[in-house]
């Protein structure tokens, strides 16, 4: 991403679409998009527009299945906080 990025010409516009929910990375890994976003999150002329399943205009099903998808990740998140919360804490 960084390479691609700063290979930007006068005069160009830009646009990079991604899903980060959608990514064939290790657990834990970050992609380019995750790091892209963190990085270049107030640098002026850069912004950023996220998208959630009520932007989904494809057949009905598609946004059930987004939307599913969605609330299985955040049950996910919830659990794997508690997990790291409750983990015993290590001391030198």
């Amino acid at each position: 991403m960084k390479m691609f990025l700063t290979r930007i010409g006068f005069g160009s516009k830009v646009v990079v679409t991604g899903d980060a929910t959608q990514k064939d990375l290790a657990p834990g890994v970050k992609s380019g998009l995750d790091i892209a976003l963190k990085v270049l999150k107030n640098v002026e002329g850069i912004g950023f527009c996220e998208l959630t399943s009520k932007d989904v205009v494809r057949h009905p099903l598609v946004q059930k299945i987004v939307q599913a998808y969605e609330k299985y990740e955040s049950r996910e998140q919830r659990s794997n906080d508690r997990r790291r919360n409750s983990r015993p804490k290590e001391t030198i």
